[in-house]
């Protein structure tokens, strides 16, 4: 097996064209066509992937990157292409669709950026990984099985052979991820498209994806072609990196070269942008807006027909929210977070137990119709956007239903400037306001996410995630307008991350959450500082 330094060697040959590639991109150009037109998204992209080379695509949401790497396989929808896209020597952009399916998933597969979405919900991953195998092996129904559950375990998937019978929704964000890697390498391609494979996975989860892929691939020599958004994880995983923007490659260049002496401007900004500590220090005589004690909530599990238990995803939390703090909660998946945000606002499934009070309300004994006349000042931004937003409705009906609701004396016009001023506060123009969640990338549609939660100015916000999907510089403009927000309508924040960077620059106090429970807390600087708890350190570490 080569070592990383021969790698990036022979790939920068094949760069100046005195190697062959494995995948050679040649002047790719790809047009959008709806009703309106055609839209260029993708211009003129050049680029080379060596075979056992990892290889990074980065830049900010929106730049074209996940838009060439689909192009790869044709699997844009309403697209027109234009250039060179050879595999193997073999041109797959002119190629008929028939032998393009041989090629997908045995050849090259992709894991993409949104498992959920991936994932067919109706099947269990096991069988959806068998497809692969019998329809490019041609083997047995048994045999895939065995096959299946094999990579399961080698992705390190708990438990594999049940595992194998569940269903998408049953598994966590990192189990999830873990079975798309099984259904990938399936029938061990020889070069693997990884779709943003860490977004919205907690730090941990996010090492042990990373090591794992490194891993797989120094084993079976496959290539890599990596899109991304995390220049950290670019800088210890990939041997050669490009740099997008508008659709266009402004630089490309061996990993350490480029990040040690990047030649454009942008490139530079991307480099430096990392979270800044924006917000204003809390008074200390700020009255509590949220107090909860004893908080908890359950879910039934089903053993059996006849046999149930209960499993506590939240138990005896006790928390505090000042008017205009902002309370940063961490944890692994799985360790409770997202539920509690849910329990606070009376928003969860399970059976929930202890008592929860908003500005002296107490909200754990309303009846369901007298909390919604308290929604107004308890909003949310979830994790998953693309599940969140309708994909029936535009923007503007997306963005002005709470308005309508709450404030019905406002006319059509003035909801839609209402909406325009606060899609532009959060990075995005009016000419959003016609156009459908699935016309946006992950990252605008977070900011249209924050902009539906945001526009009733509520007294507090919970935030599931609302930074996981971001690039680097787009992530520090939405936390500056989050921190704008807060200061000018003393709004209070439940922030809840796997990103520490996040919390060290937004939250006054963080929780620190494990299996349900808060196993330590204090005030930011303290905590990160001088952590008491060793599940913390792991975390910081």
């Amino acid at each position: 097996m080569r070592s990383t330094r021969e790698r990036a060697d022979r790939a920068g040959d094949a760069a100046d064209g005195r190697a062959e590639a494995l995948l050679s991109v040649r002047d790719l150009s790809v047009d959008f066509v709806g009703a309106s037109g055609s839209t260029r998204v993708v211009d003129r992209v050049g680029l080379d992937v060596c075979a056992g080379e990892k290889f990074a695509l980065v830049g900010e949401s929106g730049s074209g990157k996940t838009v060439t790497a689909l192009s790869i396989l044709r699997l844009n929808a309403d697209a027109q292409y234009a250039g060179s896209v050879r595999f193997e020597g073999r041109e797959l952009l002119a190629a008929p669709e028939r032998e393009l399916r041989g090629v997908r998933g045995r050849d090259i597969a992709m894991i993409f950026q949104e498992p959920m979405s991936a994932l067919n919900p109706l099947y269990p991953i096991g069988d959806q990984i068998c497809e692969s195998i019998e329809r490019h092996e041609g083997v047995s129904r048994a045999q895939a099985t065995r096959r299946a559950i094999e990579l399961l375990e080698r992705t390190r998937l708990p438990e594999p052979q049940r595992r194998f019978s569940s269903f998408p929704h049953q598994l966590s964000g990192g189990q999830r991820q873990r079975a798309m890697i099984a259904m990938a390498l399936a029938c061990s391609p020889k070069l693997l498209i990884a779709d943003e494979p860490t977004t919205a996975l907690d730090v941990t989860v996010q090492r042990r994806i990373v090591e794992l892929l490194d891993e797989l691939q120094r084993e079976s020599g496959m290539s890599v072609l990596l899109i991304t958004h995390d220049l950290p994880l670019v800088r210890s995983f990939a041997d050669r990196v490009a740099v997008m923007k508008d659709g266009r490659l402004v630089e490309q260049g061996k990993t350490a070269a480029l990040f040690d002496a990047p030649r454009q401007a942008y490139t530079r900004m991307l480099i430096d942008s990392s979270p800044k500590r924006s917000i204003a220090p809390l008074d200390d005589a700020a009255p509590t807006l949220l107090d909860a004690r004893e908080v908890g909530c359950r879910f039934p599990i089903g053993d059996s027909w006849f046999r149930k238990r209960r499993f506590e995803a939240v138990r005896d939390v006790d928390l505090r929210v000042a008017r205009g703090q902002t309370l940063g909660v961490v944890g692994e998946s799985g360790s409770g977070k997202s539920t509690l945000g849910l329990t606070l606002l009376r928003l969860a499934q399970g059976e929930t137990c202890g008592e929860i009070r908003f500005d002296g309300t107490p909200l754990h004994e309303l009846s369901a119709r007298a909390m919604r006349a308290q929604r107004r000042n308890l909003q949310i931004v979830f994790q998953d956007p693309f599940h969140s937003l309708s994909p029936r409705r535009t923007v503007l009906q997306i963005v002005e239903e709470g308005i309508a609701l709450h404030e019905p004396r406002l006319s059509a016009k003035e909801r839609r400037e209402r909406v325009a001023t606060m899609l532009e506060e959060v990075g995005l123009d009016a000419g959003a306001l016609e156009r459908y969640p699935h016309e946006f990338s992950g990252g605008q549609r977070q900011r249209i996410s924050i902009a539906r939660a945001a526009i009733l100015r509520p007294q507090l916000l919970v935030l599931d995630e609302p930074t996981s999907a971001l690039d680097v510089s787009v992530q520090q403009q939405v936390l500056e307008l989050l921190s704008s927000l807060q200061e000018r309508y003393r709004m209070a924040y439940v922030f809840i991350t796997h990103d520490l960077a996040v919390i060290r620059a937004m939250a006054h106090h963080v929780i620190v959450m494990k299996d349900g429970r808060i196993v330590e807390s204090g005030e930011t600087g303290r905590l990160f500082a001088e952590p008491r708890e060793a599940y913390t350190r792991e975390l910081l570490g």
